[in-house]
């Protein structure tokens, strides 16, 4: 949240009012202050707004490690399927993600532009995240080139570590500290550890259920409800207004994930 309008309103309180006029200017400029960011974190973001931006960000992607693959294309090409593209979008679609994975490219300014596209919507970050992040772990373990770009998306869009590892142990990941206190990801059963790989804690049920709420297996109820009621409130699918249909089902699909991984930590822990 920005505090222009307080400081600005509280500076011409103190040149008139002295010291009760700053006080009173800075209380009239909280208000506006806060009516600003209110408009802007219900904002709804433009339609189709994402699409240049978000595939040339997948084009890159892609390319990162140095050679774009038949299942990072297939993904690419269902995505645009899933959305129901029309032709004209389906077009900027594919000029956008081969402008993508032009060599050195830089994903900067594209970040930049699905960052101002999102705004402060933490719940339409989510779902471009989630499709980033399948083209990430297209061929299984990703290199560090696509992690280092899907980690400076989740910068951008305001999505912390703890949140981005709920998001890939969703999708069977999992991500703990490796040597030097660096984060390693893998996938499946169990994967190499000299790579900084670790084999991810699985039941037959599904993913960690801790790792999908983002917290750790030792922290007490209350921080475990507080957790999933964060969660929950922002994949809700109902938030999401005019994105594309397949968006919506991902954040369907996650929020189903929260609630299952809520209602097995609930059980083990024997509260309601």
């Amino acid at each position: 949240m920005s505090f222009t309008y307080t400081l600005w309103f509280a500076f011409f309180g103190l040149i008139i009012g002295h010291l009760p006029g700053a006080i009173t200017g800075a209380v009239i400029g909280f208000i506006f202050d806060n009516m600003r960011y209110s408009q802007r974190k219900n904002a709804t973001p433009e339609a189709g707004g994402f699409v240049g931006p978000l595939f040339t960000l997948l084009g890159a992607v892609a390319k990162s490690d140095g050679r774009v693959s038949e299942q990072e294309i297939a993904i690419a090409e269902r995505l645009m399927t899933r959305m129901k593209l029309d032709a004209e979008l389906r077009k900027q679609a594919v000029v956008s993600f081969n402008a993508g994975k032009q060599p050195e490219f830089d994903v900067t300014q594209t970040i930049t532009a699905l960052r101002n596209w999102v705004g402060l919507r933490r719940d339409h970050a989510f779902p471009v995240l989630d499709v980033v992040i399948e083209t990430v772990l297209a061929e299984g373990n990703p290199p560090p080139e696509k992690m280092s770009i899907l980690r400076q998306l989740a910068f951008a869009l305001r999505v912390s570590d703890m949140e981005l590892m709920a998001l890939m142990a969703m999708k069977g990941y999992a991500w703990n500290a490796g040597a030097g206190g660096q984060r390693a990801y893998g996938h499946g059963q169990g994967y190499a550890t000299g790579g900084g790989y670790v084999p991810p804690q699985r039941t037959p049920q599904g993913p960690d259920p801790y790792a999908v709420l983002g917290i750790d297996r030792n922290v007490d109820d209350r921080a475990v409800k507080r957790a999933y009621r964060k969660l929950i409130s922002e994949h809700h699918p109902d938030r999401l207004g005019d994105l594309p249909e397949d968006m919506r089902k991902r954040a369907e699909s996650r929020a189903s994930e929260i609630n299952a991984a809520y209602d097995r930590i609930k059980e083990m822990r024997g509260f309601k």
